[in-house]
């Protein structure tokens, strides 16, 4: 469970939350040609229920609360609407990072600790802007939240999460916030602080609406973009750049390195 040498860090997956989960569920499986998904019945102990798809080895859930008072139900709320919830990365040392977020005082708001899996959520008022899990997994290759056999559920259109952007109402300050906790380097990119782990990306852009602190985008890498645009058309959502607005997130597209 413990490496040998600096703990690396990978972005798995992204939570967005919606009132009602169907519609954004049906909308996403056709706009990345989506057949299946796996429902985690475990949300059920935060009042929810969701939708894990498979792009490529990561992930997007979307969640959606089935009681009253929720801490899901209370972000739409402040939110105004659907919109991005977490972000889970991957670690291959959950000992050091637990540790160390202890030493900091980050509390948890949820623990895991099993033979094959363990993870933590971190409190979004202790790290900033979102809630953040940490994962560990063994194999290291797997994912319990996307449920057995999930490398058979892919998307046709996109193959990967590649960043996630969260908006916060002090950049510097947040992103050098995350970089001590997640032990992870944060630097200058343009006019974006960037925090760049072993696999994928955290943008911190400066927030331009009154929704409040959170995840706002997500970036995409994409397979096939003849698909993509024939399926936004045929849903309706108006391009921006390359930019969607999808559950009040904007969906990035980019192509493949």
């Amino acid at each position: 469970m413990a490496s040998n040498t600096a703990p690396t860090m990978w972005l798995r997956q992204v939570a967005l939350v919606a009132k009602a989960r169907d519609p954004v569920r049906h909308e996403i499986f056709e706009l990345f040609g989506l057949d299946s998904d796996f429902e985690d019945e475990g949300v059920s102990v935060f009042g929810l229920h969701n939708s894990v798809m498979t792009i490529g080895d990561t992930f997007l859930e979307i969640v959606a609360p089935t009681q009253a008072d929720t801490t899901a139900g209370r972000l739409l709320e402040r939110m105004g609407g659907d919109g991005g919830y977490m972000i889970l990365v991957q670690t291959d040392d959950i000992d050091f990072f637990r540790s160390h977020t202890e030493k900091l005082g980050v509390r948890k708001i949820w623990q895991a600790d099993r033979e094959n899996v363990k993870a933590f959520h971190m409190h979004p008022k202790d790290l900033g802007a979102t809630i953040v899990s940490i994962d560990w997994m063994a194999p290291q290759e797997e994912w319990e939240w996307a449920g057995a056999g999930w490398q058979s559920r892919g998307s046709k259109y996109v193959d990967k999460i590649t960043a996630v952007d969260v908006q916060c109402h002090d950049q510097l300050t947040t992103a050098r916030h995350w970089a001590t906790v997640l032990n992870q380097p944060v630097q200058l990119e343009g006019d974006i602080h960037v925090m760049r782990m072993g696999a994928g990306k955290v943008n911190f852009v400066e927030a331009l609406d009154d929704r409040g602190e959170g995840v706002c985008g997500i970036e995409f890498r994409v397979r096939d973009w003849g698909a993509i645009k024939a399926k936004a058309e045929m849903l309706g959502l108006n391009w921006q750049g390359n930019e969607l607005m999808v559950a009040g997130t904007r969906f990035r597209f980019v192509d493949a390195d």
